[in-house]
């Protein structure tokens, strides 16, 4: 999943961006309203982790303006107010979620995934194609049976090629799909080894990687 957190107090936010990281998921963090719009701008997001108290507004001002916009992202808010008041007008502004301060961090991956997996753009969460056999919520991927061991970043980029399976996966969407603004220094060139890693592991299947030179990738099924 790629995701984008406004969330402004700076540990929270690092927490959270920390154990979405160890789970394989790439995140970019905003810090108030300006830098969440300027995100939203240049990106697509699979959920939006939405703060309510920012320094130059409220969250729900942003959201407001993504429903207007008929962005269905689906969005999780999170408040420190415990008020039933608060809950019920992010519901009723387009929210699909929300969560109280202080949260276990387990919790609000659960409540993401569980939005991700609603969302009427998201795949299915196992994919088959030729030999292998994807499950997207789970992150494993199988052989003809048996277990493949990916790093999250090699498992990253066979989500991005499975995105545009039957198509072209250019190296600017395969990159924003495996890495976040944070990592803006890494270069389309890091594509190529993490290419050559993801092959050598799939060299036992049926499922090859071919380069189109100046295009991307495509995966194919070669049975």
């Amino acid at each position: 999943m790629r995701l984008l957190l406004v969330e402004d107090t700076p540990d929270v936010a690092e927490a959270i961006a920390v154990s979405f990281a160890r789970a394989g998921d790439t995140l970019d963090c905003a810090a108030d309203l300006k830098q969440a719009r300027a995100s939203l701008h240049v990106q697509q997001y699979d959920v939006l982790i939405l703060d309510i108290n920012l320094p130059d507004g409220s969250g729900r001002d942003l959201l407001a303006e993504l429903r207007r916009e008929r962005n269905a992202v689906p969005v999780l808010m999170l408040t420190a107010r415990l008020g039933i008041e608060e809950r019920v007008a992010s519901l009723d502004g387009g929210a699909d979620d929300y969560l109280t301060k202080p949260f276990d961090l387990r919790e609000l991956q659960a409540r993401v995934r569980a939005l991700h997996r609603r969302s009427p753009a998201v795949r299915e969460p196992t994919i088959e194609f030729g030999s292998l056999v994807i499950d997207v919520a789970g992150k494993t991927l199988t052989c003809n049976g048996d277990a493949l061991v990916l790093t999250r970043r090699e498992f990253s980029l066979l989500e991005a090629l499975l995105d545009r399976r039957g198509r072209v996966a250019s190296k600017e969407h395969i990159l924003s799909r495996m890495f976040s603004f944070d990592e803006a220094e890494v270069g389309t060139n890091a594509i190529e080894l993490y290419v050559s890693r993801l092959r050598r592991k799939l060299a036992g299947s049926q499922v090859a990687i071919r380069t189109l030179r100046g295009l991307g990738y495509q995966l194919v099924d070669e049975a």
